[in-house]
């Protein structure tokens, strides 16, 4: 897929951004949440096209967040020219995200964005940006009640941007994470009441690596156990089943540990572990 230009973006997406640009540059000032996945990589991006000297970005580490994705944080920011602080989550010492309970979610973005708020504040910086957009609204998100309680801002939800729409805006200015895969927490591929442990967010990120340097691209590792339940686009699929494919990826997950390794007929499905909620 060949990134967008401005004649590929809709005039309706265009107003969207304009109005995003507008009231960035209004903020004068902001700290954007950067994770480096495309929704805060274009958030961040646009706030420095509109207020070059009036943004930080502040990345949160912790065993939830994979290592690549650093590396790619300090890459952009170092391209821009963009401050970036790098804060410990210390998602260990928050009982309900290592007992893994339902609202783990919402009790993690707390603890995050705390520290947060404690960096913007020692900075005088008063508006928290994060990125979350329209297409968000849609599954469990306990997380975005926490963000509303502690005064988090989401210019691009109120704008009205969705996922694609992101996408093309990015690939319009050249944000080199503009087709990247969607990600989230590493603890969201372990079934709630399951104990969260920094050992099996570690293996969990080791066996998407290795599901990425074998060419897969959005794929997730749902950890059941010894039991890898592997979800993938279903147009790669049929692939994942062919050989050597299926023999080196079996492989590299048995040497993970795993005893078994299954593909999930159904594919990637966005919030899959959401489902034992609804039991």
């Amino acid at each position: 897929m060949s990134r967008p230009a401005m004649e590929d973006i809709h005039p309706s997406t265009y107003e969207k951004y304009e109005r995003l640009m507008t009231r960035l540059r209004e903020s004068e000032r902001v700290c954007v949440a950067f994770s480096a996945g495309v929704d805060s990589s274009f958030l961040l991006d646009a706030a420095h096209r509109a207020i070059p000297d009036g943004v930080i970005a502040v990345m949160v580490l912790g065993a939830m967040v994979p290592s690549r994705d650093v590396e790619e944080a300090r890459d952009f920011c170092e391209e821009r020219g963009i401050r970036l602080l790098m804060l410990q989550a210390e998602e260990f010492s928050v009982p309900e995200f290592a007992g893994n309970v339902p609202e783990r979610c919402y009790h993690c973005k707390k603890n995050i964005f705390n520290r947060i708020l404690q960096a913007a504040a020692e900075n005088g910086i008063r508006h928290i940006l994060e990125g979350s957009n329209s297409d968000d609204l849609g599954d469990y998100r306990p997380g975005m009640r926490a963000l509303a309680e502690l005064g988090i801002e989401s210019p691009m939800l109120d704008c009205g941007l969705n996922k694609a729409e992101i996408r093309a805006l990015a690939g319009m200015n050249r944000v080199k994470a503009w087709d990247k895969p969607a990600g989230a927490c590493l603890a969201t591929r372990v079934p709630f009441g399951i104990a969260l442990t920094p050992e099996l967010l570690g293996l969990i990120e080791k066996a998407e690596y290795a599901l990425a340097d074998l060419g897969f691209t959005g794929g997730r590792v749902r950890v059941h156990d010894k039991l890898a339940r592997i979800e993938l686009p279903p147009d790669q699929m049929r692939e994942a089943l062919a050989d050597p494919l299926r023999s080196t990826l079996t492989q590299r997950m048995r040497e993970l540990g795993f005893l078994h390794v299954c593909l999930d007929l159904e594919g990637y499905v966005k919030g899959s572990m959401n489902r034992a909620l609804a039991d």
